[in-house]
């Protein structure tokens, strides 16, 4: 098998990441959640303030202080998965919580942002055996990926998933506030200045609205092992 960039596009709360870290296990590949390096740099934000009353962002202040936003990535014994580290501290689960969601999207629209984060990302997948998953792996991080995926889903659906997982997190939750927040976001996604989500015109796209855990990720493995061997 010869070591390939696999790059997993997609809508928010699609299981794009649940994908992407279960084939890099199976096959012994690096794990990348790009999402969650977004929503670290949104959790910072909230933390030091830099949202206004309105929900805009202090964009020069963000500007100034990305230096200090250390993002990185440990594996959980526990779960075989890499938990997200913001500065040194364990953020995997703060960072999934529904106010970091509802500010993430512009956050990740931040061209200065955009920038700091992508060269990080393609520092880390410079060796190949790398899965990666986002909203623009394919179509601005490693455009030359061998293996390019781009996943969808019902907003209904997606927000259902979202939903139960905050539920089996103990967090609360509210399906019409997701559902809200689901449709926003792929607004956004999709309508941003820079680096906009989108389909790679050589990607495979997956609607895995009606498909299991388990046919989702056969389904993966049989399109890496079409492309490796």
């Amino acid at each position: 098998m010869k070591k390939i960039t696999i790059a997993i596009d997609g809508f928010s709360s699609c299981g794009k990441s649940t994908m992407a870290k279960d084939l890099a296990k199976e096959i012994g590949y690096i794990y990348v959640d790009t999402g969650a390096m977004y929503r670290s740099v949104t959790l910072y934000a909230l933390r030091h303030n830099l949202f206004n009353a309105d929900g805009s962002i202090r964009e020069e202040e963000l500007k100034t202080q990305m230096k200090n936003i250390d993002i990185s990535f440990q594996l959980n014994k526990t779960t075989g998965r890499p938990d997200t580290f913001l500065n040194g501290e364990n953020v995997e689960k703060d960072i999934r919580s529904m106010e970091v969601s509802s500010h993430v999207s512009p956050i990740a629209a931040l061209p200065f942002v955009r920038t700091a984060l992508v060269a990080q990302q393609q520092r880390m997948g410079a060796g190949k055996g790398i899965v990666m998953d986002g909203r623009d792996i394919g179509t601005v991080v490693f455009p030359d990926a061998e293996l390019k995926i781009f996943v969808t889903a019902s907003a209904e659906v997606r927000a259902q998933r979202r939903y139960d997982e905050l539920k089996a997190k103990g967090m609360e939750a509210n399906f019409n506030d997701i559902l809200k927040n689901v449709e926003e976001r792929d607004y956004i996604d999709s309508h941003r200045a820079t680096s906009p989500l989108r389909k790679a015109p050589d990607a495979i796209e997956l609607d895995n609205s009606n498909l299991t855990i388990a046919q989702q990720q056969q389904w993966l493995y049989e399109q890496y092992r079409k492309v490796a061997e």
